[in-house]
């Protein structure tokens, strides 16, 4: 392994080491200004199934995280994608190479889940395994009151597409690559993630840099 990646990759398990606390990773503060312009974004938006081993900086997974599904009205707890009736039902999991990782929004940190590196269980495509990051989206129907499944089913595929398509905003601001992807073997996947059977996986977005 080249000793440039090696550095880096350590340098990013020190950060996260210092960073955790009670199983927990305290992010630092998202950055909320600067970035492209919104149609700049919108046409620099695409797929991308390209990606570097390289891993993102903790101020990056930060920014990403918060743009995703983050509070953007603290005093509301309100949130950057729309949730239908504000049932705010889906759950960003962080498949990370240290391990995989629940997105706390409320208090911008991640909370371990497993210290074992799922990445190749979060889709079929080879470069799963090799991307610095995988999110899972997964929708937790117990939050989801008295709808009846096929509400369960629609919102909570709506409300995924509002948050990856911020993520893929974020990424095409960033120079990021990412693709969303639906081809995943959920079976397994909810073993290793320790999913409860109300919660469903709904689809893996994929995020890097591209490879050089």
């Amino acid at each position: 392994m080249h000793l440039a990646f090696m550095g880096l990759m350590n340098c990013l398990i020190a950060t996260l080491l210092l960073a955790q606390e009670n199983n927990a990773i305290k992010l630092p503060a998202p950055q909320i200004t600067g970035g492209l312009p919104l149609m700049q974004a919108l046409a620099k938006r695409q797929s991308a199934r390209s990606f570097s081993a390289k891993p993102l900086p903790l101020q990056t997974l930060s920014n990403l995280l918060w743009a995703a599904n983050g509070i953007n009205r603290p005093a509301a707890g309100k949130h950057t994608a729309p949730s239908a009736r504000n049932m705010q039902e889906i759950d960003i999991y962080v498949a990370l190479p240290e391990g995989l990782y629940l997105y706390d929004a409320k208090a911008h940190a991640l909370r371990l889940i497993t210290a074992q590196d799922l990445r190749h269980l979060t889709g079929s495509q080879a470069f799963c395994a090799q991307a610095p990051l995988n999110l899972v989206f997964v929708a937790d129907y117990s939050r989801m009151g008295k709808s009846d499944d096929e509400q369960k089913k629609f919102y909570s595929a709506t409300d995924c597409g509002f948050i990856s398509q911020n993520v893929y905003l974020f990424c095409a601001s960033e120079g990021l690559n990412t693709v969303v992807r639906a081809s995943i073997e959920r079976e397994p996947l909810a073993k290793a993630m320790q999913l409860r059977p109300e919660q469903k996986i709904i689809l893996a977005q994929t995020v890097g840099f591209a490879t050089e």
